[in-house]
């Protein structure tokens, strides 16, 4: 489900409607000594859902009411990245990850937070982001991301066997998801940091892929990659990619990641 090349990505009718802003320069989250902007436009509006749908095949991505895309003067590092579902090579390294977190069941929740959730995603920022912004996040935060959603939004959690304490099973992971016309964009996903052994963020990045290909839609989106970024460098393991160059969507080449 390409886009045409003469098709505008974002239609003429929304665009018309839209009014886009730009955040003053804050540090930036990737770089050392950068600054970043962003620009931004909200989603409270008549049309909410292809709209979103436009904006994110045209280099954005969801939090919470609005759509953003970084704007930083001298730099264009961050890159929208997804993955071409058909075209996923499913190394042997893939397939032992998804046999190790065989026991774990995928449910669809609607976009309603709960405390469990909250908790879990509190244990995950702890242990594995600090010194992060959102580890101050309080309960009432964590509503207003999920439940704030003005598109199709879906909580996936992953919980295992049913224990006693837990009938329907422990909640191991979670992830916030888009589903999209001609994807699943994964917004935010968090899990137990004790069980590394699972490799749970790679799994849930799988089990989208799996779902994908069972939705038939084409493409997984996982927000924006920076290539001297550590913390991003996980994404260039699931290709092939392709990432939004400012105008269109092309296949990353091994040029890209050097």
């Amino acid at each position: 489900m390409k886009e045409s090349e003469s098709s505008p990505l974002i239609p003429t009718a929304f665009a018309k409607r839209l009014k886009f802003y730009v955040t003053s320069p804050q540090p930036c989250p990737y770089l050392p000594d950068k600054s970043e902007r962003k620009v931004f436009a909200s989603l409270t509006t008549d049309g909410a859902v292809p709209l979103n749908d436009s904006l994110t095949r045209s280099g954005f991505r969801r939090s919470q009411t609005i759509a953003y895309r970084p704007a930083c003067a001298g730099c264009n590092a961050c890159k929208s990245v997804r993955i071409v579902v058909d075209d996923f090579e499913w190394k042997r390294r893939w397939r032992k990850i998804e046999k190790r977190n065989q026991d774990l069941q995928r449910t669809p929740q609607r976009a309603a937070a709960s405390r469990e959730q909250f908790r879990l995603l509190k244990r995950y920022l702890d242990s594995r982001h600090s010194d992060g912004g959102m580890n101050e996040m309080e309960l009432r935060d964590y509503v207003n991301m999920v439940d704030a959603s003005p598109v199709r939004t879906v909580v996936f959690e992953y919980r295992g066997e049913p224990e006693p304490d837990y009938p329907d099973g422990p909640l191991i992971a979670a992830a916030l998801t888009d589903i999209l016309r001609d994807g699943l964009s994964m917004v935010y996903s968090f899990y137990r940091p004790e069980e590394d052994r699972r490799s749970l963020g790679v799994h849930m990045i799988l089990s989208h892929i799996r779902l994908a290909q069972e939705l038939h839609l084409p493409y997984v989106y996982l927000g924006y990659w920076v290539k001297n970024s550590p913390k991003m460098g996980y994404k260039t393991d699931f290709g092939p990619l392709e990432m939004f160059d400012g105008e269109n969507w092309r296949r990353m080449t091994e040029q890209d990641y050097i």
